[in-house]
């Protein structure tokens, strides 16, 4: 992708829609874009027989009616679970959505996404294949591609070997030793920091090796109006009734 052409709105919803509705379901992203949410941040994993589906979580419970490594159950097992019931009444029954159910319900109706490649540990590599293969198929007529994130570089190096045209970002919690190399040599075009690591001195080198600057995950409007200040690309937040995706 070419740097100076960034297809991406600077508002991202997390997960859908925050906390207003059961995290990483369609009945989010429903509810973020009545919104008028036009971007969606989602977690990708796979599924014991390959299947890339919706989940932050490692483990099944604090979001399905399930147990146990989520990564360890096929996609028929994880498609009967009820990802909502935990959320409120209102949502008892929504199923896990897979890969493919998103792609579908963003392209027909304009929206973007945001996938962070949320591997089950020890299988850094094989997810980002996974992931980055069904998203190319499923995006392929699409005019804007997913932006593909991820806190694993090895899943990153994956992704870039299985679909090099897939703009990626390096997600950081800590400004570990490292992580500039690590960006460039991922051929990333982004960088995605907890919000609170941004400061003018690392907006100026993610900016000189050619990279966006997004934050993540941006709940108060002072935080907000330190990164619009500072010169950021990009904001994800669960707040998607408080700020406006339009500003």
């Amino acid at each position: 992708m070419n740097p100076s052409a960034w297809p991406y709105p600077f508002w991202i919803a997390h997960r859908g829609a925050g906390k207003l509705a059961p995290e990483n379901t369609l009945a989010a992203f429903r509810l973020g874009a009545r919104h008028g949410w036009r971007m969606f941040e989602c977690d990708a994993k796979l599924s014991a027989d390959g299947v890339p589906f919706l989940l932050h979580d490692a483990t099944l419970e604090r979001t399905t009616s399930g147990q146990g490594t989520a990564g360890e159950r096929p996609w028929a097992e994880l498609a009967q679970l009820d990802a909502g019931g935990w959320h409120s009444r209102a949502y008892a029954g929504e199923p896990i959505p897979t890969l493919a159910n998103v792609a579908r319900w963003c392209q027909a109706n304009g929206h973007l996404l945001n996938i962070e490649i949320k591997p089950t540990p020890g299988q850094e590599a094989a997810t980002g294949r996974a992931v980055a293969e069904a998203a190319a198929r499923l995006w392929r007529q699409a005019p804007v591609p997913p932006l593909l994130t991820s806190f694993s570089p090895e899943a990153l190096h994956a992704a870039r070997q299985a679909a090099p045209h897939l703009p990626r970002g390096l997600l950081l919690d800590t400004l570990w030793a490292g992580w500039s190399d690590a960006a460039q040599r991922l051929g990333c075009a982004a960088l995605v920091c907890n919000h609170a690591l941004w400061d003018a001195a690392l907006v100026a080198q993610a900016g000189a090796l050619g990279l966006r600057r997004l934050s993540y995950t941006v709940n108060d409007e002072w935080a907000a109006e330190r990164l619009v200040a500072l010169g950021t690309d990009g904001i994800i937040t669960d707040q998607v009734a408080l700020f406006s995706p339009a500003t």
